[in-house]
């Protein structure tokens, strides 16, 4: 889950949260007032009850049920019982409804004097009236309609607001965690486009004072460093190389004519044919160090020029076969293109026509048969051209390594070579804006397959 949509879902439940205990507060509150306000309703019908029965003179019982009946029409289902102290029911407002009661009620309201509790759906209060004759046990009970609807209404506000806060909150976490995050977002995006050829590039820092700003200038500080150590580094692989390009050309000289004064010994004809090839070797290999080396440095400089890619295929078959005539390489078109233009792409003839050489030169001195095979595929946007051999393979671990530099399959250990080639090509394909990938299986061969976008 993205940073963004984690704040906004916590900010979102955080707020979801606090706003439903709010409501549930604001729902409790207005229940505890609503039922003490009418429980002080129950309280004072049934003191005024009393009071008429006991203290007025010339109300019977008759007449005051007529004016309860009358009086009560707020409160429905309403009854008043009053009973003297043998628990005996001595008025009742309403005759067809008598509340259920028992004789441990009424004493527990004589003890307490005054009692508030429910029965069913009603709020019921039982008193204790003390200013007659003999103190009076009176109950009361009803059922709030006029109450409960608005615990309903308030009820139904508080939820379709917190509904409606909830929807707000998202709506409102993902735009506010979109807006915190999208200085990380531009840094993220910057550093993608970050490459070993463009170290320099520097990211915005904002307004250089908060921590999204500090982390962009602390990149910045190790990209500059990291750019330092890959200068220092390319520029002692290319002066190393050049340096010694010099005294190995002096020793292969040296060696040359010291195999003149050697043919009659055949001792030393041997020990100065072994010291020759192994200056062809350390030749080779300060050649390709600093090729790898000046093609960083010369990335901006390349000369850009249309070509089509089967005459670099065919210019490196010939220039292959001049050096080794055993090769049989053979280059055929995967897909017939339907246009001339679509295998038209714009490079460097002879960086390209070395990655094509490269390639070739390792499918047949890896193959037995010393046989290579060229196709050339092309769709709307990009040419493909395939190099496929039959020969040791490359096994499963080594393949994510094979373009490192100087690095050598486990199985090719034996046969001549530097490791240095594939980390050319691959080299000279990024620089062209295309890429390079291998497919192998021991002992049944390998596939190089490099993908140039064409005009």
């Amino acid at each position: 889950m993205k940073i963004k949509d984690r704040l906004a879902g916590q900010f979102t439940l955080l707020v979801a949260a606090v706003l439903m205990l709010f409501s549930i507060a604001i729902y409790s509150i207005s229940e505890h007032y609503r039922q003490e306000e009418f429980y002080d309703r129950l309280r004072g019908r049934a003191s005024t009850t009393c009071r008429l029965l006991v203290k007025v003179k010339g109300i019977d019982k008759d007449l005051l049920k007529a004016i309860d009946q009358n009086t009560l029409s707020e409160m429905l289902d309403e009854k008043v019982l009053i009973f003297n102290s043998k628990n005996d029911l001595i008025y009742s407002s309403v005759d067809d409804k008598l509340l259920t009661y028992q004789s441990a009620l009424l004493d527990e309201v004589r003890q307490q004097h005054y009692m508030e509790f429910h029965q069913a759906e009603n709020e019921v209060i039982g008193l204790l009236y003390e200013e007659g004759d003999e103190p009076l046990v009176v109950l009361a009970s009803a059922f709030d309609t006029f109450g409960h609807s608005k615990l309903e209404n308030l009820k139904s506000t508080l939820g379709w607001g917190l509904l409606a806060g909830i929807a707000v909150t998202i709506g409102l976490g993902i735009y506010f965690a979109g807006n915190a995050l999208r200085p990380i977002n531009r840094i993220n995006q910057g550093v993608s486009l970050i490459t070993a050829q463009n170290l320099s590039q520097k990211l915005d820092e904002g307004n250089g004072k908060d921590e999204i700003a500090r982390l962009a200038m602390n990149f910045n500080m190790m990209l500059y460093r990291l750019n330092q150590a890959f200068e220092q580094q390319k520029s002692f692989v290319s002066h190393a190389s050049h340096e010694l390009r010099t005294p190995l050309a002096a020793l292969k000289s040296e060696i040359q004519l010291g195999q003149r004064f050697a043919r009659d010994n055949m001792q030393l004809e041997e020990v100065f044919t072994n010291l020759a090839s192994d200056t062809e070797r350390l030749i080779s290999i300060t050649n390709n160090l600093l090729f790898l080396a000046r093609s960083y440095e010369n990335m901006g400089k390349m000369k850009m020029a249309p070509v089509h890619i089967e005459d670099l295929a065919f210019l490196a078959q010939e220039e292959l076969l001049s050096l080794h005539p055993g090769y049989r390489i053979t280059i055929d078109y995967e897909k017939i293109p339907e246009n001339e233009n679509e295998t038209v792409i714009k490079g460097n003839e002879e960086l390209l026509k070395r990655v094509f050489s490269n390639l070739l030169d390792n499918a047949c001195k890896y193959s037995a048969d010393h046989k290579a095979q060229i196709l050339i595929s092309s769709d709307e946007k990009s040419c493909t051209v395939k190099v496929k051999d039959e020969g040791i393979g490359i096994s499963e671990e080594d393949l994510p390594h094979v373009f490192n530099p100087f690095f050598r399959s486990s199985n090719a250990a034996e046969l001549p070579g530097f490791g240095i080639g594939l980390s050319i090509c691959q080299r000279i394909v990024e620089l062209h804006q295309g890429t390079i990938s291998v497919t192998s299986e021991v002992g049944k061969g390998s596939e190089f397959s490099v993908q140039l976008y064409h005009i």
